[in-house]
C-alpha cells in the first residue's frame, strides 16, 4: 500500500565561506570540522528543536576518503554533539552530491519515513585531490569508444562542449568577468549575510626555537575567490590549460575550493510539534544522464524534467543557481535551453556570481547553493528558485525550491 506524499519544509539553511584550495582559508582545516560547524549552526537556527529529534544526516561528498572518509556524515554528527541516536550516511553524485542529499532527505519526509532530517555537503579539495588519492579506472572503459568519455578530465569535457556548441573564448571570458563582478557587488551589499555562518580558522605552526606550538586564530566571514580586478584584458592573457589550441583557461573555469553547507528539513507535523517557522518547501528534483564526454550539458536535460515535475515554467523561476563548472558549459546550457523554449532570465541566473568567482567545493556545492537560493528568494521576495549543475561521468541534476 503506497504512502501519501506530504510536504518537506526547510527550516534552516546555511553555509560556510568558501576557501581556495591549497592556499586558502581552510588549507589546514579538516572537512569534518567544517561540517561540524555547519551542523551546529543549522540546529541553532531552529530554536525549540533538539538534536535528538534528528533522525538521520545525509551528507554529500565527491571524494569520501582520507580526512573526509569513514562516513563523515556520522562522524561529524557525533562530533557536533548530536549524541548517539542520530544516524548518518555519506553519498556521492560528484558535483550534485549536496543537492542529492537534500533531495534524499526531503523524500524521506515526503513519504512519511521521517519527520526531521539533516542534509548537507562537504569537500576539502586542499586535503583530497580531484580524483582522490588513488584513482583507478576500470579497463572496461577503454574497450568501447563510447565509454572513453568517463575517463576524460573535466576540462577536456568543457573543451568538447565549447567546440560542439560553438562557445568562443571571448564569450567565456566575458561570462567570467560578469561572475566576478556580481560576486564582488553582492559581498559589498551584504547579500551573503543571511546564508553565511562564520568560521574560526585555527592555524598551528611549530616554533623551532623553543619547541612550542604557535597558534593563530582568525574568523572568516566571506568567500575567498572573488577578484574585483578581473578584466577581459587580464583573462585574455591566460593560456588554455586542457587543450593546446583550446579556449578553456583557469580564468573561465570554476575554482577548486573547500567548503560546506547544510539544511534542516522537517515534516508539517514536526513544524507544529516544535513550533518551527519554515523558510522554504522542497518542490521537485530531477537527474538525467548525458554522454560523459560532454557532461557539462547535463542541466539541459535535468531542468525541463524538474520543471515538469513541479508543474512550473522556466519563467516562474525567480532565482537560479546554475553551477559554473566552466563558462563554456554554462553558456552552452543557457543557449541550448533558449533554443528549446526553456529560456532562463540571465539576470536571475547566479545573481550573486557563481563558481567561477565564488568557488566550487564539489560535493558541498549543491547544499551551499541551496542555501543561496533560499535566502536569495526570501530577500528579494520571490517564490520559486532552482539549483542545477552538470555532473562528472555524464549527468545533470536540478532541484526546485519554493520560498515561504
Amino acid at each position: 500500500m503506497s504512502k501519501q506524499v506530504q510536504d518537506a519544509y526547510i527550516v534552516a539553511a546555511t553555509r560556510l565561506p568558501i576557501g581556495k584550495s591549497g592556499r586558502g582559508y581552510f588549507k589546514n582545516t579538516r572537512p569534518d570540522e567544517m561540517l561540524v560547524r555547519v551542523m551546529q549552526s543549522v540546529l541553532a537556527q531552529a530554536p525549540g528543536l533538539e538534536a535528538s529529534a534528528i533522525e538521520d544526516a545525509i551528507v554529500g561528498c565527491s571524494f569520501p576518503e582520507g580526512e573526509q572518509g569513514m562516513n563523515i556524515a556520522r562522524v561529524a554528527s557525533v562530533l557536533a554533539g548530536w549524541g548517539n541516536t542520530v544516524g548518518g550516511v555519506t553519498i556521492n553524485r560528484y558535483c550534485a552530491s549536496g543537492i542529492t542529499a537534500v533531495q534524499m532527505a526531503a523524500d524521506r519526509i515526503r513519504v512519511g519515513e521521517a519527520d526531521v532530517m539533516f542534509a548537507g555537503g562537504v569537500e576539502s579539495m586542499s586535503m583530497i585531490p580531484m580524483g582522490g588519492n588513488k584513482p583507478s579506472l576500470s579497463p572496461l572503459i577503454f574497450e568501447k569508444d563510447e565509454n572513453i568519455g568517463i575517463a576524460y578530465g573535466m576540462g577536456l569535457t568543457a573543451e568538447k562542449v565549447a567546440a560542439q556548441w560553438k562557445i568562443s573564448r571571448e564569450a567565456q571570458d566575458a561570462f567570467s568577468v560578469e561572475s566576478h563582478r556580481r560576486a564582488v557587488a553582492a559581498m559589498q551589499a551584504g547579500h551573503f549575510k543571511d546564508e553565511m555562518t562564520s568560521f574560526e580558522v585555527i592555524d598551528r605552526t611549530p616554533n623551532l626555537a623553543d619547541g612550542s606550538i604557535n597558534v593563530k586564530r582568525r574568523v572568516v566571514e566571506l568567500d575567498e575567490g572573488a577578484r574585483p580586478d578581473t578584466s577581459l584584458e587580464g583573462l585574455a592573457k591566460l593560456k588554455p590549460v586542457f587543450a593546446a589550441k583550446g579556449s578553456v583557461t583557469a580564468g573561465n573555469s570554476s575554482q577548486t575550493s573547500d567548503g560546506s553547507g547544510g539544511l534542516l528539513i522537517v515534516s508539517e507535523a514536526a513544524l507544529k510539534r516544535y513550533n518551527l517557522t519554515p523558510l522554504a518547501r522542497f518542490v521537485s528534483f530531477a537527474v538525467r544522464g548525458v554522454p560523459p564526454e560532454i557532461m557539462g550539458i547535463g542541466p539541459i536535460e535535468a531542468i525541463p524534467a524538474a520543471l515538469k515535475a513541479a508543474g512550473l515554467k522556466a519563467s516562474d523561476l525567480g532565482w537560479i543557481e546554475l553551477n559554473e563548472a566552466f563558462a563554456a558549459q554554462s553558456l552552452a546550457v543557457l543557449n541550448d535551453l533558449d533554443s528549446k523554449g526553456f529560456e532562463l532570465d540571465r539576470a536571475k541566473v547566479n545573481p550573486n556570481g557563481g563558481a567561477i568567482a565564488l568557488g566550487h567545493p564539489l560535493g558541498a556545492t549543491g547544499a551551499i547553493r541551496a542555501a543561496s537560493v533560499i535566502h536569495g528568494l526570501r530577500r528579494t521576495k520571490q517564490k520559486y528558485g532552482m539549483v542545477t549543475m552538470c555532473v562528472g561521468a555524464g549527468q545533470g541534476a536540478a532541484g526546485i525550491i519554493e520560498a515561504l
